[in-house]
C-alpha cells in the first residue's frame, strides 16, 4: 500500500485575488491606512469618524491576520496606517482667519508624504513578491495528488558512510482525478504540511543566498489539485511522465506544469533527491538538506555534477520500477491501477534534463525525454535512442560557448526525431514555477510574463507528449514552431 498523505490547510482565508496580489483581509488593510491619510483633509466633525471606522478596519483586519499569518509585506502599511493615525487625531496648527484643518494639512504635508510611501511600499512588495496564483488546469480533467515514499533495497546510499543505508526517494504524484466536492481541502505548494512548505521553502531562499521571510509567499500557495482525489472514471490507463528538478530543486518545482498534464490524461511522477534536493521531508519527520556544493573549479565541478546526474538517472530509473509495480496493484490507491508505464516519458529541468537525457540513454523503458534548459552532464553514450524535446533559453556562444554545440550533438547522433526549441524571452527560472512569485526581471524570470511562462512551457511540451504517447502519434513541429526557433534533427538527415 501507498502512504496516506496528509489533507492540506484550505487556506482560502489568505488567498490572494488575482491581479491584485493581495489577499481580501489585506485589502481592507490598505484601504483602511489610505481612508487614515484621508482623513486628515476632512473637517475636524468628518475626520474624527472617518478616523474611527478605518482605524476599526485596519485594527480588526491586521488581528485576524495575525492569527493566520501576517505577511512581511503588510508592515510598511501598518507602519504608514499607524503614522495615519496619529496625524489625524493630532492637534492641528491654528492661523488666524482660517480653519485649523486647512492650516494643519499644510504643516502636516511631509508627514502625510510619508504615509502614502510607505502604505505603496506593500502592494508593490506583494507585486514583486506574490503569493503565487496557479493558473487554472486548461484540461477536462479535475487534478488529485499524493505523495509517496520509496526505498531500493538495492542500493547504497552515496551520499552518507552508512554502509547499511539505502537510497530513498520521495515521489508527488499528479493525475486525473474526478471532480471534488465544493469546499475540498486544495494541496499546499512545497509541502504536504505548512511545517513541511516553510521547511522547503527556507532550505531553497538559503540555497540562492536570501533570507526566508523574502519568498514566504510561496509555502503560503495553494494548488488546483486536491490530496488523494478518486482517480477519473473511465477505466483507461494513463501515460505516465516522470520529473527530475534542478539542481538543489525540488519535487514541486514544476506544480503548475504538473497540474495541467494531469488535467489532459497524463500522470506526474516528481522526485525528491535527498542530499540533492534542497530539503527533503521524510515520512518519519527526518529532513535531509542538500550536499551537493559546488568548489568553483569547473573541471572539477564538470566531474561531481557528472556523479550527481547518474545518481538522478538511477534514481528515476528505480520510480519507474516502482510506478510499474504499482500499475499492476489496484488496491494501492490512487492513481495505481490506471498507470500506464508502457507509455513513459522522462524529463527534467536543468540538471534534472541532464538526468532525463542520461535515464533514457540507460533505461529503454523510456518512450521519450524532455530536457527543460538542461545542460548534458556526463557521457554521451550510449547514444539516444528515443524522441527528444529540448527546450532552452536563447544562448548565445558568449553566455556558454559550450552548451548548444553539446546539446545539439547529443540531438544529432540520436536514432530517433529530436526538435531544440528555443523560446524567445525565456530566462532559466522560465520552464518552473518561479515567474509565479519572483519579482519579473527578465534576468531572473525571462520576459514572457506570468500568465504566459507556464502556458508556454505546458503547451509545448504537451504537444510533443502526444505526439509520441498518445495512440494516433503526430508530427509536434507545427504547434512547436510557433513558439519559438525550431530545430529538427531526424535520423539520416545530411549534417
Amino acid at each position: 500500500m501507498w502512504p496516506q498523505t496528509p489533507g492540506a490547510e484550505d487556506g482560502r482565508v489568505t488567498e490572494t485575488v488575482a491581479g491584485l496580489y493581495l489577499s481580501p483581509l489585506e485589502c481592507l488593510v490598505l484601504l483602511g491606512a489610505v481612508a487614515l491619510v484621508v482623513a486628515r483633509r476632512l473637517p475636524p466633525a468628518v475626520r474624527t469618524r472617518v478616523t474611527a471606522a478605518a482605524g476599526a478596519v485596519v485594527l480588526l483586519a491586521t488581528i485576524v491576520l495575525s492569527a493566520v499569518g501576517l505577511r512581511w509585506q503588510m508592515l510598511p502599511v501598518l507602519a504608514g496606517a499607524a503614522l495615519a493615525s496619529l496625524l489625524a487625531v493630532s492637534r492641528p496648527i491654528r492661523r488666524t482667519g482660517r480653519p485649523a484643518w486647512r492650516a494643519g494639512w499644510w504643516a502636516a504635508l511631509p508627514a502625510s508624504m510619508a504615509c502614502v510611501g510607505l502604505i505603496a511600499m506593500g502592494p508593490l512588495a506583494a507585486w514583486a513578491l506574490p503569493v503565487p496564483v496557479f493558473p487554472e488546469p486548461s484540461g477536462r480533467f479535475a487534478v488529485g495528488t499524493r505523495v509517496v515514499q520509496w526505498t531500493d533495497p538495492r542500493r547504497p546510499e552515496s551520499f552518507t558512510a552508512d554502509p547499511h543505508d539505502r537510497r530513498t526517494v520521495v515521489v508527488q504524484l499528479w493525475y486525473p482525478a474526478r471532480e471534488s466536492p465544493a469546499g475540498a481541502r486544495r494541496a499546499r505548494y512545497l509541502g504536504r504540511t505548512e511545517q513541511e512548505a516553510r521547511t522547503v521553502s527556507d532550505a531553497l531562499a538559503r540555497q540562492v543566498g536570501l533570507p526566508g521571510f523574502l519568498v514566504d509567499g510561496a509555502p503560503r500557495a495553494h494548488t488546483h489539485a486536491v490530496f488523494d482525489a478518486p482517480v477519473a472514471g473511465g477505466g483507461g490507463r494513463f501515460p505516465v511522465v516522470l520529473f527530475s528538478p534542478g539542481s538543489g530543486g525540488v519535487r514541486t518545482q514544476n506544480t503548475a506544469w504538473a497540474e495541467d498534464l494531469a488535467s489532459h490524461g497524463y500522470v506526474v511522477a516528481a522526485l525528491d533527491h535527498p542530499y540533492d534536493s534542497a530539503a527533503v521531508v521524510l515520512a518519519d519527520g527526518r529532513t535531509i538538506h542538500t550536499r551537493t556544493v559546488s568548489t568553483g573549479d569547473r573541471d572539477k565541478d564538470d566531474e561531481l555534477a557528472a556523479a550527481w546526474t547518474a545518481v538522478r538517472a538511477a534514481d528515476l530509473s528505480f520510480v519507474l520500477t516502482e510506478l510499474d509495480r504499482a500499475s499492476r496493484d489496484g488496491n494501492a490507491g490512487p492513481p495505481a491501477g490506471r498507470l500506464d508505464t508502457g507509455r513513459a516519458a522522462v524529463t527534467g529541468h536543468s540538471m534534472g534534463g541532464a538526468a532525463a537525457l542520461q535515464a533514457a540513454r540507460n533505461d529503454r523503458r523510456f518512450a521519450a525525454v524532455i530536457d527543460l534548459d538542461g545542460y548534458p552532464h556526463g557521457p554521451a553514450s550510449p547514444t539516444l535512442r528515443r524522441p527528444t524535446l529540448a527546450l532552452t533559453q536563447a544562448v548565445t556562444p558568449a553566455t556558454d560557448p559550450r552548451y548548444v554545440p553539446r546539446l545539439t550533438r547529443a540531438l544529432e547522433r540520436n536514432t530517433a526525431p529530436s526538435y531544440r526549441l528555443t523560446l524567445p524571452g525565456a530566462a532559466h527560472l522560465t520552464f518552473m514555477d518561479g515567474p509565479l512569485y519572483l519579482p519579473p526581471v527578465p534576468s531572473i524570470v525571462g520576459s514572457l510574463g506570468r500568465a504566459e511562462s507556464p502556458r508556454v512551457v505546458s503547451a509545448t511540451t504537451r504537444a510533443f507528449l502526444d505526439s509520441v504517447l498518445r495512440p494516433r502519434p503526430g508530427d509536434p513541429a507545427a504547434v512547436l514552431s510557433a513558439h519559438g526557433d525550431l530545430h529538427v534533427h531526424r535520423p539520416g538527415d545530411d549534417r
